[in-house]
């Protein structure tokens, strides 16, 4: 008990509630600035959906969720200096009507902006894996490829006439519709469209494209200009693995955003599994500032109440748990609704080398419930033992996440199998992980930098405040710390950089 007269010095100047991104990100800020903090995980582990476990050997992810080495924020965090990035091989393997089409390939650039963009077709029938190694020693293939190369030079040129950078060539609305039976297949003119398409896309800034009319995504892809086929059999599945939201209901700016660091940049992950991130984000942090298996149950603006562990009295309190968790302590902070996602784990045995690209079901769901998928122990070999069967990873997206495991790993086998070229009979299931908020819903309109400062003393971070993803957690985390400082009348960081997601 204090005595009468006198104040009663904190436990610490600043707990942080959730040892995510968000809240990791935040006590780094908060620490470089000279202040105390202390920081609170429910859990043992830090790095909340960002875990992952060893099964048999295998490091197995709990979220399908992926990196993008185009993220800027990964490079502002001295702590994440030694992070081994692992990248997929450029593009994605998209299966649609019946082939393997290469998409979104990168490998033609000046600095980091691509000067154009290859597409290839597999013959139908052919393995997706086997392509990914022989393709650019099959003659046919090359001819094909060469008979194609003046079509996108058509493209460009009506396309630069306009002036526009647009995913499209015209300004025809067209509305989108899944390639069927009787439509026709994609072919190397579609290809050709998209590959000067994405071309132009990938060098548009990032404040042109926050400036569109923001529409739901799916909406925005029908005024883009390119053919309904060629949306629905190459854009849209691109769009639905990259954005986890298979009805497209998120805003066109985010996905704008996501598809141009795609087409920029690919996707990556890091070496030894994604704990890796949240791992070295805390070890960087001063000793003791880590509490794990302790819980927040109630915050003021200068405590915080756990469950075992009495009350921490403190200057300032940042929440950084999830969108749901952080609704129970802040009363009155709007829950955002969730995609599901479910992530299937298999060992693949007795096969050849395994491509290091994501693989995309262009079909949907007519050829089984994974949206997309890809060979783990390919892109990152630390992720299984030397010797041992292949680690292929795939994302159940949508109502279909919330099937029975049973239905899912039936149902998965022989899409799998026509997906990676690799027999059904040779699929063994390691493990599965189903999150019912495994990504917070961007529908438009949008805010990508939503409140993080509740009032003076209580602030709140996380994916959820900005983009659904580990740079948007990031990004919050970072602006979460300079409304700290700004109350705290602290001189804010000057070589941070934007505040943005899009930065």
């Amino acid at each position: 008990m204090s005595r009468p007269g006198r104040t009663e010095t904190p436990d610490t100047d600043v707990v942080v509630i959730g040892a995510g991104l968000a809240g990791l990100a935040a006590a780094h800020h908060l620490t470089d600035a000279g202040l105390q903090v202390t920081l609170l995980e429910t859990t043992s582990e830090v790095g909340g959906r960002m875990a992952t476990e060893n099964v048999d050997g295998y490091l197995l992810d709990r979220s399908g969720r992926l990196l993008c080495p185009d993220w800027p924020e990964f490079r502002r965090l001295p702590a994440l200096a030694a992070l081994e990035m692992r990248p997929f091989s450029p593009g994605a393997l998209l299966r649609a009507d019946g082939r393997t089409l290469r998409i979104g390939d990168l490998r033609r650039t000046v600095g980091r902006l691509p000067l154009g963009i290859g597409s290839r077709a597999v013959p139908p029938g052919a393995p997706a894996p086997a392509y990914a190694e022989a393709a650019a020693t099959d003659g046919r293939t090359e001819r094909a490829d060469r008979r194609t190369r003046g079509a996108p030079t058509t493209a460009r040129a009506a396309a630069g006439s306009r002036g526009r950078a647009s995913w499209g060539i015209s300004r025809r609305r067209q509305g989108w519709g899944i390639s069927r039976q009787g439509q026709g297949s994609t072919g190397a003119l579609d290809l050709a469209r998209l590959r000067g398409a994405l071309s132009r896309f990938a060098t548009v800034p990032s404040d042109r494209l926050l400036a569109r009319t923001e529409l739901p995504a799916a909406q925005a892809l029908s005024a883009r200009g390119l053919p309904s086929r060629t949306v629905g059999s190459l854009v849209r599945p691109l769009l639905s693995a990259l954005l986890s939201d298979p009805a497209l209901t998120t805003s066109s700016r985010v996905a704008d955003l996501t598809l141009r660091g795609f087409v920029r940049g690919g996707c990556c992950l890091p070496a030894g599994g994604m704990s890796a991130v949240p791992e070295l984000l805390a070890a960087a942090l001063p000793e003791g500032t880590v509490r794990t298996n302790v819980t927040a149950v109630a915050v003021t603006t200068n405590s915080v109440t756990t469950r075992d562990h009495g009350t921490l009295t403190c200057r300032a309190v940042v929440v950084a748990t999830g969108a749901a968790d952080a609704g129970t302590l802040l009363p009155g902070l709007r829950v955002p609704d969730f995609h599901p996602m479910t992530v299937l784990h298999h060992a693949v045995d007795d096969v050849p080398p395994l491509s290091p690209s994501l693989v995309i079901d262009g079909d949907g769901s007519r050829q089984g419930p994974v949206s997309h998928s890809w060979a783990a122990s390919a892109v990152d070999p630390a992720r299984a033992r030397p010797g041992r069967a292949g680690l292929v990873t795939s994302v159940v997206l949508g109502a279909a996440a919330a099937e029975p495991l049973a239905v899912l790993e039936e149902g998965s086998r022989t899409q799998l199998a026509t997906l990676h070229g690799v027999p059904a009979g040779r699929w063994s299931l390691l493990a599965a992980h189903h999150d019912a908020q495994a990504v917070p819903a961007m529908p438009a309109p949008h805010d990508m930098r939503r409140p993080v400062r509740v009032l003076s003393g209580l602030y709140v971070c996380g994916e959820h405040r900005d983009t659904s993803t580990a740079q948007g957690a990031l990004v919050s985390g970072r602006r979460a710390a300079h409304e700290v400082l700004r109350d705290f009348k602290l001189p804010l960081p000057v070589s941070d950089g934007p505040l943005t997601t899009a930065a």
